[in-house]
């Protein structure tokens, strides 16, 4: 039983929001739609519920005709970013609304709603109004009205996006089991955070420019993404791309850095390449490594991310520990080629290093 999803197409004032999308979500399954800002996550997420209409494209749940029902008539609940509650009504009554506007009894919905509460940490939280709530607690009660229909489809639309740091990662860790209990639902969750869309989806959709450019479990589109676009979406920060070649047996970056091939590179057939690494990945080497110039450097908890300009371009340098490093210091930067990525000059991705097995994989050209 599913959400079938075949050539959606929406164009606005010569804009193409949605461009031929096609997926199939599962009921049961958290799906994590992940993408940039303008990326058309809020769109898609609008045709499915009945707020936009297509161009083209088909929608269809367990089988029978979905996108032709007025908005009415789909079983949609939906979760945005910016917290929708009634100023003018409890807590309780908050939740309790879109049960008694579908005729459950007022004692009925009323007991639903505060077994929805108790899942989001509400409890005791009945007879308060949204404005004696802090922002959290407000989101919370918006995500509870959602669960408590138990619709056939809840989305939701970046709902953590404007919570502070801790308390979102607070709540990203209690929504695997707030999700856990919507077996009968399909889950469709919007981020921009690719921490956020892994650690929460069972299946990762990942939309650039209005298009889906991979679908997959979490660990197949970071350890194989399938295109330059797709490892900058999932990695924090991008993935680094840098410009090079395979020549004489020798990996070349840049004309500037010569490295032998590893493993999962032989076989591949000289030409022009696209190279990535993570900024995990990449280290402060030896007088001997590449040399760049420092550009930026900032302190994330106990993390320092390094900007470098090298003469083959600029790197992102994610390194353990508080380090403080001064504007145009030159510094050494290893790079390793058993962890190099390796992209065609179509940006596909022709040959990754294998994290689980160790064993090499190239696609076939």
């Amino acid at each position: 039983m599913s959400l079938i999803a075949e050539h959606l197409t929406l164009e606005v004032d010569r804009v193409r929001h949605l461009d031929d999308v096609s997926f199939t979500l599962k009921r049961g399954r958290l799906h994590t739609l992940i993408g940039r800002t303008l990326a058309g996550k809020t769109t898609l997420l609008r045709t499915i519920a009945g707020l936009q209409r297509l161009d083209d494209g088909t929608l269809d749940l367990d089988g029978r005709p979905f996108h032709g029902r007025p908005v009415w008539e789909r079983d949609v609940a939906m979760v945005y970013e910016e917290f929708i509650n009634y100023p003018h009504l409890t807590v309780l009554d908050n939740v309790a609304f879109p049960l008694r506007r579908r005729g459950v009894g007022r004692d009925a919905a009323r007991e639903r709603a505060r077994a929805a509460l108790e899942r989001v940490s509400l409890t005791g939280f009945d007879d308060r109004r949204p404005a004696q709530l802090s922002g959290g607690q407000q989101q919370r009660v918006a995500l509870a009205r959602a669960l408590v229909r138990n619709a056939d489809v809840l989305l939701l639309d970046e709902p953590l996006a404007n919570l502070d740091y801790k308390l979102r990662e607070q709540m990203r860790e209690e929504f695997r089991s707030l999700f856990s209990d919507q077996g009968g639902s399909v889950v469709l969750y919007t981020t921009t955070d690719p921490a956020e869309a892994m650690i929460l989806g069972d299946v990762v959709l990942v939309m650039h420019e209005g298009r889906l450019i991979q679908v997959g479990p979490p660990d197949e589109v970071v350890d194989r993404p399938a295109t330059t676009a797709v490892a900058g979406i999932v990695n924090d920060p991008p993935m680094n791309i840098v410009d090079g070649a395979i020549e004489d047996g020798t990996v070349r970056i840049g004309g500037m850095l010569s490295l032998p091939p590893a493993a999962h590179m032989r076989g591949l057939t000289p030409g022009r390449y696209r190279f990535g690494l993570r900024a995990m990945e990449l280290g402060l080497g030896s007088e001997d490594d590449v040399k760049g110039a420092v550009t930026f450097s900032e302190v994330s908890g106990s993390e320092t991310f390094l900007h470098v300009e090298t003469g083959f371009g600029p790197l992102v340098l994610q390194i353990e520990g508080v380090h403080s490093f001064a504007l145009d210091t030159s510094v050494p930067v290893m790079v390793d080629p058993e962890r190099l990525f390796v992209f065609g000059p179509d940006d596909r991705l022709v040959a990754y290093p294998n994290t689980e097995t160790g064993r090499p994989w190239r696609r076939s050209r």
